[in-house]
């Protein structure tokens, strides 16, 4: 499943071109791989699966939850999770769960370093971001920040499996895979966070979520869930 990735020039290897001639959910199906995706059985089971293993995880990471929240209020205060604006699927924007790992005045610290802005506004990603608290940086690197995501699956505005939670000045980066992106629900895991993660380049990122559209199948799913699972434990690429 790991292809090899090179510029932005050959982000589309893999991806196969077929004529715009037909339309799903209302967008149009520029790859041949949407049919797989869109497919009433697959969509049938990976919700079901969503709904199951999700609720199994909630209940078993709760003492997790639990201790994470009272360790950030007791080192940075409140709030504990904030919700941040995403792409959701069809364009739709959706609020996703996560602890907080940066300081209560992120946004201001930002703009108060205009080197830091451009780098933000060009990657969507700091190498160094100076506005992580320290509880914040272990729970980046150990991606217990992102669990209440889980949330956003059970209430069916994100999937287990999918492409990373963009904002919407993020959509241009995309270009002719705007509509691969817009026609999935963005997921918790997927090929970016099993593939390198914060090494990983933008055009790479975007080449990693057309090629999930692509080949979407229940069987690619749980073996990404194994492989990002592996990248946690071992912090493969966290920032």
């Amino acid at each position: 499943m790991n292809r090899s990735l090179g510029s932005s020039d050959d982000r589309r290897v893999g991806v196969v071109e077929v004529p715009t001639s037909a339309v799903v959910d209302g967008l149009p199906e520029t790859h041949l791989g949407s049919r797989r995706y869109h497919n009433p059985l697959f969509r049938a089971t990976k919700r079901g699966l969503d709904i199951v293993i999700c609720s199994a995880i909630l209940l078993l990471l709760l003492p997790i939850f639990i201790l994470t929240a009272l360790a950030i209020a007791i080192t940075d205060g409140f709030p504990v999770i904030i919700r941040h604006k995403r792409v959701g699927q069809h364009g739709k924007e959706i609020q996703i769960f996560k602890f907080r790992t940066m300081v209560r005045d992120a946004d201001l610290v930002l703009k108060q370093h205009p080197g830091l802005m451009a780098e933000y506004e060009k990657n969507f990603k700091l190498d160094y971001d100076p506005r992580i608290t320290k509880m914040g940086r272990w729970l980046r690197q150990s991606s217990v920040d992102e669990f209440p995501q889980l949330l956003n699956v059970i209430r069916g505005e994100m999937s287990l499996v999918g492409p990373r939670p963009i904002v919407t000045a993020e959509l241009e980066k995309y270009g002719a895979d705007q509509d691969a992106y817009l026609a999935m629900k963005p997921g918790c895991a997927g090929l970016w966070q099993c593939s390198g993660r914060s090494r990983t380049t933008y055009d790479q990122r975007v080449a990693l979520d057309a090629q999930y559209y692509q080949e979407a199948s229940t069987w690619m799913d749980a073996q990404i869930i194994c492989r990002t699972f592996i990248s946690m434990i071992k912090r493969d690429g966290a920032c």
